[in-house]
């Protein structure tokens, strides 16, 4: 179904992005082949050369050839790929066009032109085949991103393709989502559909994958089937910088906080936001403490309330009702900026200067500044001396992530609010970034992470909240419920 032989690809002069190298790769119909490896390593470029994405949108150096769906890639483009290869992105945000469910699944084949009548078929038997009857004529902007995700792929389904090409898909999900997700993915394979998925995340394609293929510096370091990439153990895959094939064997940090008395109070916390005319509460009565050195994971499903968490911890939207009581003192919202720090999913949104080094120092005025020792203990820290003088901008997006984290190291915040922090990074940062949050446990600061990243929330807490609606309806040690939460979460 994929032949793909003696590919090298380099992007443009002073592209972030790395190629291939003289790469070959056969998928067969109806096989389903997970590409894996670290950040950089050329898996998303392997998505592009199948679905023609290279070479007519993405400009370089390109030969060998491609064939897909018994089609040259060189030779009929992206457009004349789209029937026969269906592509799912990260965000699926990126390949929407219409305004509510129904349309956007409709859209892809209203243009290529089919029949009315036919297009309604389509997309009454995409929704049968799918499962996704409740998702039919809603709006796009009040979906999940788990929902989002599953009309990206129906609008793909709905135009018949043989090949499904998949690029992260899971990096923004919760666990439910993910498990959703897997359904879909398990169907297609029942419906003989060929899958090519490049994925960090690799626990919620157990038993779904036909053969792994890994690779490193744009070219094919090991192949496996899948008992074979089974029976490696949890050292052999992380030596490779590969994530966990099982959230169940994984522990949480050892260390045990020092009795310490709570620094952080937060009291009957409530927020709203107006909308459609009506006012929506989207925190309800939220209390907890936090003492100084602990790491606390906040989860729940999309839309429980935890970014609005966030934004009223730091003082970036203003609760309705309650307190926050930092060190005895209450914080209105004016007053937490300097003593809360949030750093965003979308890290872009927060990086202002001309340089990496410059963004470390970035402070309001001079007395803030952070000292040079520390500016550089934190990029050798975070691995980003390396790119002291780079453009923020022209950073990948974990450089990026970890460019954010390193400013909010840089200043003396109290309580820092990490929102997704290793969305889409591969084994290696994402422990690094766990490096990063124990090393502020270390200086006494109270550190929050939003994660739908399990592996994360194993690797750097001990202590985990659950919102609901608005409400915290869970508080647990992590140490002691580990293998509970994740089996109820998963499960």
């Amino acid at each position: 179904m994929v032949e793909i032989t003696n590919v090298s690809f380099s992007y443009g002069e002073g592209d972030r992005l790395q190629g291939l190298r003289d790469l070959s790769l056969n998928i067969k119909d109806g096989e389903c082949v997970l590409l894996c490896g670290e950040s950089g390593c050329g898996k998303t470029t392997v998505t592009r050369l199948i679905n023609g994405l290279i070479p007519h949108f993405y400009e370089g150096q390109f030969s060998g050839k491609v064939i897909s769906a018994g089609k040259d890639t060189a030779l009929a483009g992206a457009a004349g790929l789209s029937q026969a290869v269906g592509s799912v992105f990260q965000n699926p945000r990126s390949q929407f066009f219409n305004l509510d469910t129904t349309s956007e699944i409709a859209f892809g084949c209203e243009n290529n032109g089919l029949p009315p009548g036919e297009i309604r078929e389509r997309v009454d038997k995409t929704v049968a085949a799918l499962g996704i009857e409740a998702l039919v004529d809603r709006d796009i902007f009040a979906l999940s991103g788990g929902e989002k995700q599953l009309v990206a792929l129906a609008s793909v389904y709905a135009l018949g393709p043989d090949i499904f090409v998949l690029d992260e898909p899971s990096s923004n999900l919760d666990a439910a989502s993910c498990r959703d997700l897997a359904a879909q993915l398990f169907a297609l394979k029942e419906a003989g559909k060929t899958i090519v998925i490049a994925e960090h995340r690799l626990y919620y394609l157990a038993g779904l994958f036909d053969r792994v293929v890994y690779l490193k510096d744009g070219m094919i370091s090991h192949e496996w089937g899948a008992e074979e990439f089974a029976a490696l153990s949890e050292e052999q895959r992380s030596s490779l910088g590969l994530r966990s094939l099982s959230l169940e064997g994984l522990l949480p940090p050892e260390h045990s906080p020092a009795p310490v008395p709570p620094e952080l109070r937060v009291s009957r916390l409530e927020a709203a936001y107006r909308g459609g005319g009506r006012k929506n509460s989207v925190l309800k009565g939220i209390s907890f403490e936090a003492a100084p050195g602990e790491i606390i994971g906040i989860i729940g499903k999309n839309g429980a309330g935890k970014s609005s968490l966030a934004g009223v911890l730091c003082g970036l939207r203003r609760e309705s009702a309650g307190e926050i009581r930092l060190g005895g003192k209450s914080l209105p919202p004016a007053r937490r900026a300097g003593q809360f720090y949030l750093v965003m999913q979308e890290s872009s949104y927060q990086l202002f200067t001309d340089s990496v080094e410059h963004e470390l120092y970035l402070s309001k005025d001079r007395k803030s500044r952070p000292p040079e020792t520390k500016v550089e203990a934190v990029m050798e820290s975070l691995g980003l001396a390396p790119f002291r003088e780079r453009h923020p901008m022209s950073l990948s997006g974990g450089q990026k992530q970890r460019t954010a984290i390193g400013t909010a190291m840089a200043h003396e915040a109290a309580v820092l609010v990490f929102d997704e922090p290793s969305s889409g990074l591969d084994y290696r940062n994402m422990r690094r970034v766990a490096s990063v949050m124990e090393e502020l446990r270390r200086q006494g600061r109270i550190v929050f992470i939003i994660t739908h990243d399990y592996e994360l929330l194993l690797a750097a807490c001990s202590r985990v909240m659950i919102l609901e609606d608005g409400r915290i309806t869970g508080d647990m040690d992590l140490r002691a419920d580990s293998l509970a939460l994740v089996r109820s979460l998963w499960k």
